[in-house]
């Protein structure tokens, strides 16, 4: 893909990070084949315009005994746009919510949620999700197993 404001060094350091967003300067700089200075600018600069919005550690749900997952479409009674406002912001709240998408489909949201078990997520179903704001109905389809999930390794 072309991405116009991104040479082909930055796209690798882009590559290389999401993969090991720990690897040195001086290992960044190897694989990409300039020296450590201009290596740190081009850092630097991705950071300050954007591209890289943060680092952080990939934790294993699983290890953490949050193995139940469960993907739910979410309606909501009103979607002007201070409803959905709404609705975005108390999403954001919450924990056991891992990702959430506004889609273009018969409902208006599809949450990820985590939970250590079928009981704790009929509770936060019940007592979290069915709360926010404007939401009109719910319908849950729970995970059997995660075939792939990874963060961003893109088209770069």
């Amino acid at each position: 893909m072309d991405f116009p404001d991104l040479d082909r060094f930055d796209q690798t350091i882009l590559k290389v990070l999401s993969g090991d967003g720990r690897i040195s300067i001086a290992d960044l700089a190897r694989r990409i084949g300039l020296s450590k200075s201009p290596t740190q600018a081009r850092l630097r600069r991705l950071e300050k315009d954007g591209f890289i919005t943060g680092y952080r550690a990939l934790i294993d749900p699983i290890r953490l005994g949050l193995d139940h997952v469960a993907f739910v479409e979410v309606r909501l009674k009103d979607t002007r746009e201070k409803a959905l406002a709404e609705f975005n912001a108390a999403v954001r709240m919450l924990g056991e919510i891992e990702q959430a998408h506004m889609i273009a489909s018969n409902f208006d949201y599809l949450l990820k949620i985590r939970a250590q078990s079928m009981s704790q997520y009929r509770a936060v179903l019940a007592e979290k999700i069915s709360t926010l704001p404007h939401v009109a109905s719910t319908s849950t389809f729970v995970a059997m197993e995660a075939v792939k999930e990874t963060g961003m390794q893109g088209p770069l």
